[in-house]
């Protein structure tokens, strides 16, 4: 681990908060730029694409993609971001394991506030296997409050009678909207990036006035995970939302789910976004590369196996 990167990175993150909430505009605006500054692999291409009645880029490997597919989710609360906002993330998963992606550019509250974005997640994953996609070669990934949307969005599947993507990957994962995590209170001097009344603003833009007391928004704490697939739950601990992927991992346990939790010392929120600058960066998508790898089956890889 690199001490001297960690510094940097935090001082680079660690920016003076507004002393009143920022507009919906000057949020996303911030989260472009900031999200700018990430890099993106050079061995991926990308086109536009649909996904339901929603926008997406698909990304693709720059040789002969493998066979596989990846939903992803981008983050930001629900309120801010886009594929392009998360595609160092996308490629990185891409380049590294030679699978496709498409990212998906579902609705943004207060325009559509929830459930908006989980039913827009479940129409992409239907329309993927109404296209023909295997959902033993399909899986879910996402960072932040799209890391709540591969499990969310999997809670709809499974209520709606969808077979089950082969896995879940969710990087800082945002799983519980009631915010009662020890670490909300316990890492709120550490976290360069939240506050609680930052969550606490861009919460109450999503739910709209719904009760968080629900699984769809606080499936941490709150959802039956029965048949869920394999997890890797991955965070680092200086961040608030940290027991948001603690206690998903133990309601995962319990239900019987295989699951990995990956916590990294020392890093913030998302911290896998700064790969090419962060050594553990990279080190932690080479894993979520090789879950993923580990996970997705085929039918030419589930013929072989049986042979």
């Amino acid at each position: 681990m690199s001490r001297q990167q960690r510094a940097e990175i935090d001082a680079m993150v660690r920016r003076p908060q507004p002393e009143s909430p920022r507009s919906v505009e000057e949020l996303r605006a911030g989260f472009r730029a900031m999200m700018g500054e990430m890099i993106v692999p050079a061995g991926i291409r990308t086109r536009t694409a649909t996904l339901g009645d929603r926008p997406a880029v698909l990304v693709e490997p720059a040789g002969t993609p493998k066979a596989g597919t990846i939903l992803y989710f981008h983050g930001g609360s629900y309120v801010v971001g886009s594929p392009e906002t998360a595609m160092s993330l996308t490629g990185n998963l891409v380049t590294r394991t030679g699978f496709r992606a498409f990212s998906l550019d579902y609705r943004l509250a207060p325009e559509h506030p929830f459930p908006a974005a989980i039913e827009d997640g479940l129409s992409a994953y239907r329309a993927l296997l109404e296209s023909g996609e295997d959902p033993s070669a399909t899986v879910f990934a996402g960072d932040s409050a799209g890391g709540g949307l591969t499990v969310t969005t999997c809670l709809a599947a499974r209520d709606a009678g969808l077979p089950m993507p082969a896995a879940i990957v969710a990087f800082s994962p945002g799983l519980d909207g009631t915010r009662t995590g020890e670490s909300m209170d316990t890492k709120a001097s550490i976290d360069p990036f939240f506050t609680r009344e930052g969550l606490e603003h861009t919460g109450a833009v999503y739910r709209a006035g719904q009760d968080p007391h629900q699984p769809m928004l606080s499936p941490a704490t709150l959802a039956d995970l029965t048949g869920f697939p394999p997890m890797l739950l991955q965070a680092g601990t200086n961040e608030m939302l940290l027991d948001d992927s603690t206690r998903m991992a133990t309601r995962a346990r319990d239900a019987g789910v295989d699951v990995i939790l990956d916590i990294t010392a020392d890093v913030p929120h998302v911290f896998q976004a700064f790969t090419g600058v962060l050594d553990e960066a990279d080190e932690a998508l080479d894993r979520a590369a090789l879950f993923l790898s580990q996970h997705i089956r085929t039918r030419d890889t589930a013929r072989t196996s049986a042979g």
